[in-house]
């Protein structure tokens, strides 16, 4: 992983961005953020497990469907299956460690409530 910081890369409102085997994130003090560093080593995973280039097209494909589903730029990135485990395990620093193989299509289905 290489870590880079780059203000001016990063979206308004996000703190990073992955792209194999970079991760960018927004300001110095990220450097050493242990939750959003491990938000984003899960995407390395990810990418890594999906051959990097599908990752990105699977991701861009089920961003606009969810935003077709959602109307709404944020929801639909927030329900994007990578990112659903992403945020539920970002806080779990020993998550990647035992993650079982492909473990964001547990993501895919929204629960009914």
């Amino acid at each position: 992983m290489f870590l880079i910081v780059a203000k001016y890369l990063i979206p308004k409102g996000y703190r990073g961005f992955t792209a194999f085997p970079f991760v960018f994130v927004k300001y110095p003090k990220d450097k050493i953020n242990v939750v959003l560093l491990n938000h984003e080593k899960i995407h390395l995973r990810q990418q890594i497990e999906l051959l990097i280039l599908p990752f990105f097209i699977w991701y861009l494909t089920e961003y606009l469907v969810r935003l077709v589903q959602y109307k709404n730029a944020n929801l639909a990135y927030k329900n994007i299956s990578f990112e659903r485990e992403a945020y539920a395990n970002e806080s779990n620093i020993e998550y990647l460690r035992d993650r079982p193989l492909l473990q964001f299509r547990n993501y895919l289905l929204l629960k009914k409530k």
